[in-house]
Formats: structure tokens, C-alpha cells, sequence
């Protein structure tokens, strides 16, 4: 982690993930860049969906080849790149062919490295290859659900998951929540883990950087008057009364509530359920 001089009240709590894995000087290439619009929380018909969104620095879309479909064709990661719209980094590669990708950069991947994806590759980091060929116990990211879709798990910054068995046309991998699920064999997986890993421990140090990144402020519900939020109302500082919990401004549950479909295609597959922390 990178601490800052207490040159300013902003400055002094702030900390950075090391970043010395960068490219110095690198700049985006211009043929993989996307317009990307932002809607402040908005859903397609307009209204406030996500609450807390807006403003915030303009970005430019990265174009990322989760997929990796050039198989069997060799690849240069010329350079690492950091993405505003992600929070692990991004590498550029350039293949024998000439196209250039980017792709989600992995811990130690290095510049100058050659990578390739393909049914059966060596076990390298970096490299792209079927589950039913990755020796158990290796961490793997950018996994696919369905073959041919493009990964879809572990996709964060620091995030792998472990390959714990392979039987039955099924490989068991154990995801970053602890939750152990089975997924197709000839599904295509990354070697390695994902690269600034000291994400989470970042302090961004004052509130104006959150707005740089489009967040809002948050009122809390206690706050505000009893038409607004069912918090609100009453003397001085009140509790939520005799709910069983927290509420939404809507008056659902705000925690504790299971938003996941009960008769949902993938539900057969899981092995077991991630843990939870019981709630004091």
C-alpha cells in the first residue's frame, strides 16, 4: 500500500493499492475504446432504479476479450494498463496475427510474456485452458458458466476460485464467497489469480473523491420524516421502533432477506451454500 504525506486534511487518511505492476506512460489503445454513457441510476424507461448515482468523471469503455477465443495462437502482453471501469487491471496483447486484445491481467503477469488459450496448454499464468485439464487445487479466474459464453465468475480485483475435483463431466470449484458449485468441464478458465489484490484496502481519503466516481451522498433514513422513510419522525435520535429490522424507504426488509429465485436453472448445481455471518 501507498501512504500519502499529511499534506492536506484530504491527503492524510488517504492510501493506494501499489501499483508498481503498471506500464509507466502506457496510454489506452484507441481501436479497443467505447463510448460509455452514463444514466445516473436510471433503468431503460427512466426512473431512479439505484439510488445514490450521478455526476462523476467521464470514462471511456475498455473493450475486455473475456472470451479469449484465438486459440492455439500465441500472444505478447505489451502492456498493463489500469481500467476506470473495473478494479483489477487490464493487459494488452498483441497476437501473431497482429489483432490486439485486451484481456484481465493476473498477479505477475509481466510484460514481454507470451500467453495462449487452447483446449490443453501449459500450466502457466495467464494461460487459457478447459477445467477438465487444470490439476486440482489450482486457482483459476474468468470462468465460464456455459461453454462458449465468456467467463463470468471471478472477474475482481484480488478474486480466484479453487478447481476441487473433476468428475462426472463436472468440475467442483470452490468460488470466492465459499460457496462450492459445479460446473461444466469443458468450460474455459484463466490460470492464476487477479492482479491488485490491495483493492480492498484502499482509503480514498475524502468525500470528494467519491463523488469523482459518481457516488452520492447517503441520508439515513433516521434522518428524515416518517412520510419519507419508516425511520423517520420523532425526538432527537429514535430508534427504528418495534420493527423486527431494518427497513427500506419502501417499508421491505433491508437485511436478511433472500433475493435469489428459488427454482433458479443453476440452484441444481450448487454443493453447498456460502456461509453467513449471523447478524447481532
Amino acid at each position: 500500500m501507498k501512504i500519502f504525506n499529511p499534506t492536506s486534511p484530504g491527503q492524510r487518511a488517504r492510501t493506494k493499492a501499489d501499483s508498481s505492476q503498471l506500464t509507466k506512460n502506457a496510454r489506452p489503445l484507441k481501436k479497443l475504446l467505447r463510448v460509455k454513457k452514463s444514466n445516473a441510476g436510471r433503468a431503460h424507461w427512466g426512473r431512479i432504479t439505484v439510488r445514490h448515482k450521478g455526476g462523476g468523471h467521464k470514462k471511456q469503455y475498455r473493450v475486455i476479450d473475456f472470451r479469449q477465443d484465438k486459440l492455439n495462437i500465441p500472444a505478447v502482453v505489451k502492456s498493463i494498463e489500469y481500467d476506470p471501469n473495473r478494479s483489477c487491471f487490464i493487459a494488452l496483447l498483441y497476437y501473431k496475427d497482429g489483432e490486439k486484445r485486451y484481456v484481465l491481467a493476473p498477479q505477475g503477469m509481466k510484460i514481454g510474456e507470451e500467453v495462449v488459450a487452447g483446449e490443453k496448454v501449459a500450466l502457466k499464468i495467464g494461460n487459457r485452458m478447459q477445467l477438465k485439464n487444470i490439476p486440482v487445487g489450482t486457482f483459476v479466474y474468468n470462468v465460464e458458466i456455459m461453454p462458449g459464453q465468456g467467463g463470468k465468475i471471478a472477474r475482481s480485483a484480488g478474486n480466484s476460485i479453487q478447481v476441487m475435483a473433476v468428475e462426472g463431466g463436472y468440475a467442483h470449484l470452490t468460488l470466492p464467497s465459499s460457496e462450492v458449485r459445479m460446473v461444466l468441464e469443458n468450460c474455459m478458465a484463466n490460470i492464476g489469480a487477479l492482479s491488485n489484490p490491495e483493492h480492498m484496502f484502499e482509503n480514498s481519503g475524502k468525500a470528494g473523491r467519491a463523488r469523482w466516481m459518481g457516488i452520492r451522498p447517503t441520508v439515513r433514513g433516521s434522518a428524515m420524516n416518517p412520510c419519507d422513510h419508516p425511520h423517520g419522525g420523532g425526538e432527537g435520535r429514535a430508534p427504528i421502533g418495534l420493527r423486527r429490522g431494518p427497513k427500506t424507504p419502501w417499508g421491505k426488509q433491508a437485511f436478511g432477506v433472500k433475493t435469489r429465485k428459488r427454482k433458479k436453472y443453476s440452484a441444481k448445481l450448487i454443493i453447498q451454500r456460502r456461509k453467513r455471518k449471523k447478524r447481532k
